[in-house]
């Protein structure tokens, strides 16, 4: 998820407000850690105390914008090394990190607390499947997925039995384990919470259509889906979302902004929660940017609210 991660730290360093931060582009790659100034020039950061060497200086952080996503961004590990270093930053800690980026773990938590979730199962490549007792545990369709990771990659809708197991050697190639979710008919739906001024707040609700078979990696950054926000609904739906959200929020300790994905399932009334973003997209086209907006505020409020919120917090907990 390299291309996306890169595409929403620039958004962030464009939109920062350069009275308030000084801002520093570190890139976690395979190569290695490195600050990346305006010339593309890399510096080596100090893993040691997460410092950077400039003109003779040391420079240290105050906080750190995470705009990493997948791993090692969006699963803890991050969040574990500047919790080390007792360094703030503006996502879920690593706990909540890690917990969310399963995704069965997930599904399996807010079913727990009263959340409304898809049928699932949940396997592992060193044990031993049987497509056929999957069948009989689950209806089609079904959507295969790698239990760990984002952006839709290596997940596929199944409508027919034969398909079955080529999606679960797909969704295999990306991750050690898979999970298969029943299909809920609907409309989707998804929505920002975030914690501002020491209260959870939703941003507007924006709904996804897309012209391919589910909201896959092509739909979500290629432009083969259509995002409306706010979207056109009916109060009582928005109220459901916006409701659970919040719960879901509160239920996994989340902090910072979240983007939460439901399924609003019109036969019985209810949302479905799919999963939970702790670092969404903050790419210009993203979604969350688009809540942003029709929220009234400026993308450099927003990311201004995000770092106060998370210095706040760091100085409670001091």
């Amino acid at each position: 998820e390299a291309q996306v991660s890169y595409k929403s730290a620039n958004t962030v360093l464009r939109h920062l407000d350069s009275t308030r931060w000084e801002a520093y582009f570190i890139d976690i790659c395979a190569d290695g850690w490195f600050y990346v100034d305006k010339q593309g020039n890399r510096s080596p950061v100090n893993k040691n105390d997460f410092s950077v060497a400039l003109d003779g200086q040391s420079i240290l952080f105050d906080a750190a914008l995470i705009m990493l996503h997948g791993t090692p961004g969006e699963d803890g590990k991050i969040q574990g090394y500047l919790d080390c270093l007792h360094i703030p930053y503006t996502s879920c800690d690593a706990s909540t990190s890690a917990l969310t980026f399963n995704k069965r773990y997930t599904v399996a938590v807010a079913a727990f607390a009263g959340i409304k979730v898809a049928r699932s199962l949940h396997l592992f490549r060193e044990q031993p499947y049987d497509v056929n007792s999957v069948l009989k545990q689950l209806n089609l369709p079904v959507f295969v997925k790698p239990n760990n990771g984002g952006s839709s990659l290596g997940m596929s809708k199944v409508d027919q039995a034969g398909q079955l197991e080529e999606a679960i050697q797909k969704a295999f190639n990306e991750d050690r384990q898979v999970l298969i979710e029943e299909f809920i008919p609907g409309r989707e739906f998804t929505i920002g919470v975030m914690s501002v001024d020491n209260r959870v707040i939703t941003l507007p609700i924006t709904e996804i259509i897309t012209q391919n078979a589910f909201f896959d990696y092509e739909a979500k950054y290629l432009g083969a889906s259509q995002e409306i926000t706010p979207a056109n609904i009916d109060e009582p739906i928005a109220e459901a979302i916006r409701t659970n959200a919040l719960a879901i929020y509160r239920i996994f300790n989340c902090a910072g902004v979240v983007r939460i994905d439901f399924i609003y399932n019109e036969a019985d009334g209810h949302p479905y929660m799919l999963e939970i973003n702790t670092v969404p997209g903050q790419s210009e086209a993203s979604i969350i940017p688009q809540q942003v907006r029709a929220m009234g505020w400026s993308l450099s409020d927003f990311y201004t609210r995000l770092l106060d919120e998370c210095l706040q917090k760091n100085r409670k907990f001091a």
